[in-house]
């Protein structure tokens, strides 16, 4: 079975939102909408709301509508997804999306800080991004949690 999922803050859903996820359903067996939080936006409409939205307005079987608040690699090896579905409006969006490929890959070239500070606050792991000597010190900032002390 193939399994993509497109996530994004659907902070309302659009219609290029929408035009996206129904051509992801006619190219695969299951399309997973993930209704994300994220920590660098403010939503205007409650995670409940977005999720509705979205169901009131896509009308295709085989998509699905979940939400989760951790790394996303770590919920799609969950749901054995092949593909992430995503639609990019200007160049800073590939940036950004260039740059979580990368992590997802376990790559740290071109990664920004930001992008650092954000899987960490996750719980995922950094250790392959930033210098062993201070790898504790940047846990201890993002998570209190002095991780792998």
């Amino acid at each position: 079975m193939k399994i993509a999922i497109c996530p994004g803050s659907f902070d309302p859903i659009t219609l290029g939102h929408k035009d996206i996820i129904e051509r992801a359903s006619q190219l695969f067996d299951k399309v997973i909408v993930l209704v994300l939080n994220n920590s660098s936006k403010k939503p205007v409409f409650s995670l409940e709301e977005r999720m509705d939205f979205i169901k009131r307005c896509v009308n295709a079987e085989n998509v699905e509508i979940d939400t989760y608040s951790g790394l996303l690699v770590d919920y799609a090896r969950e749901h054995n997804a092949s593909a992430l579905i995503k639609g990019l409006r200007a160049v800073s969006d590939f940036d950004y999306e260039f740059q979580l490929a990368l992590i997802n890959k376990g790559e740290n070239m071109f990664l920004s800080s930001s992008m650092v500070k954000e899987v960490c606050s996750l719980g995922g792991d950094i250790s392959s991004f930033v210098p062993q000597e201070i790898l504790n010190d940047i846990y201890k900032r993002c998570k209190g949690d002095g991780k792998n002390d």
